[in-house]
């Protein structure tokens, strides 16, 4: 087992909203910003790139055809040039990520609620697709499947897996990743709590499934939420009139520890790299009481089948 210490940070932030070359831009600085401060691993909040389609949640269908065509043209391919500057700028700065991004088929319209595993050396280790899109998500992204549940092992010593969002609650997933030595977990996230129903549960929600994925799990959860900004309510404003629905604000971010401490925040509020050291040592004692991988695993009970077979194009992650 490895007992590497990992400086890590939940990336709090707001893209600039339907403009992936602003987006990427700024994921580059916050890249360097966390290789000069000694950051190994970052992860960034679900579809940082170009930004959560809160759109989908305010208007009637019929009126959002325009703003999906805009969304699928503002998405990214994996081997594009926003993600191949974002591997130059992991490599340079010696970082590695978990980068949410609305990923489009090369070439096509079809599109992914994914999140791409980058090594401080620049390699797309693999891209984790969500399974299944929530509620109205399913006008925008495709299901992913089995092929991209999986845990990589980067260069710095660790085994990293994610979820997206509500993707969160689906126990077999979390399942699948423990089985695959996942010692660190990628928990991506809207800014959930700014929309209309959600104000009072939605960090309660989150707070939850971080802590409960950490405890199941025994492994360290690093939750990274974006937050609404004065971008995105411009543009749904401009390009789909006014709404009531979403509020400027939002987002729950922190690092949890296997049995449930809080090692860095929870954060709300303005931009921050919410930091923490994850000692990856701490698994051994947690391992003593706990392993679902292992002796609390009991397979002559319970068993768990996972449909590896990749349906979309990318999802063999030796061609990525």
């Amino acid at each position: 087992m490895s007992t590497a210490k990992i400086r890590a940070a939940a990336v709090h932030a707001a893209p600039i909203y339907m403009d992936k070359s602003a987006t990427t831009a700024k994921v580059v600085e916050i890249i360097q910003q966390a290789g000069s401060r000694g950051l190994v691993l970052l992860v960034f909040p679900e579809t940082f790139i170009p930004g959560y389609p809160y759109f989908i949640e305010c208007y009637p269908p019929l009126a959002q055809v325009s703003a999906l065509a805009i969304y699928a043209e503002q998405s990214v391919e994996t081997g594009g040039p926003e993600i191949l500057a974002i591997r130059n700028a992991c490599r340079d700065a010696g970082v590695a990520i978990s980068l949410g991004v609305s990923e489009r088929l090369e070439g096509g319209y079809t599109l992914f609620n994914s999140q791409l595993n980058i090594d401080a050396n620049g390699d797309l280790l693999g891209v984790h697709r969500k399974l299944q899109p929530t509620y109205v998500e399913r006008a925008v992204w495709a299901q992913g499947s089995g092929a991209t549940l999986k845990t990589y092992t980067f260069s710095a010593g660790f085994n990293l897996g994610g979820l997206c969002c509500w993707e969160n609650t689906m126990h077999l997933a979390r399942q699948a990743l423990i089985e695959q030595n996942e010692q660190i977990h990628a928990a991506a996230w809207p800014a959930l709590s700014t929309m209309a129903g959600f104000a009072t549960v939605a960090n309660a929600q989150i707070a939850a499934l971080t802590q409960s994925h950490a405890l199941m799990c025994q492994a360290f959860v690093i939750c990274a939420s974006s937050y609404i900004d004065d971008s995105c309510l411009e543009w749904m404003t401009t390009h789909l009139g006014p709404q009531e629905f979403v509020k400027l604000g939002g987002g729950w971010s922190a690092i949890v520890h296997p049995f449930c401490a809080y090692l860095a925040g929870p954060h709300e509020g303005e931009e921050k790299l919410v930091e923490a050291e994850i000692d990856l040592g701490e698994l051994r004692g947690v391992k003593v009481w706990i392993d679902a991988a292992g002796h609390y695993k009991r397979p002559e009970v319970l068993k768990l089948v996972v449909d590896e077979k990749p349906l979309w194009v990318g999802e063999d992650t030796s061609s990525v």
